[in-house]
């Protein structure tokens, strides 16, 4: 599946990037690639395979859970494009 330079700027909003027509073209022609990729295995005849939720079905391996401090408010809030307060700020939807 080959994407369109409206694609990749579509994508590249959505993830906050601001790319130059070098790099939008260079992730245009690595993500047509990585989704060709995608469409190959999709030939594949699964309908003998068995769903499975990890790869590795003998022992997960999980760290302790062990509370640690919660970020702080600024901290947490460092990234947010707009924010009021102690929140986020998000524009209303209201359909």
């Amino acid at each position: 599946m080959k994407l369109t330079p409206e694609q990749v700027a579509h994508v590249a909003k959505l993830a906050r990037l601001e790319l130059t027509a070098e790099e939008a073209l260079k992730h245009q022609q690595q993500l047509s690639q990585v989704l060709e990729a995608f469409e190959a295995l999709s030939k594949l005849d699964t309908t003998q395979v068995l769903p499975t939720y990890h790869v590795n079905l003998e022992h997960t391996t999980l760290r302790d859970d062990v509370a640690e401090p919660a970020l702080s408010v600024d901290d947490a809030l460092a990234n947010a494009p707009e924010r009021s307060g102690d929140s986020f700020e998000v524009p209303k939807v209201i359909e």
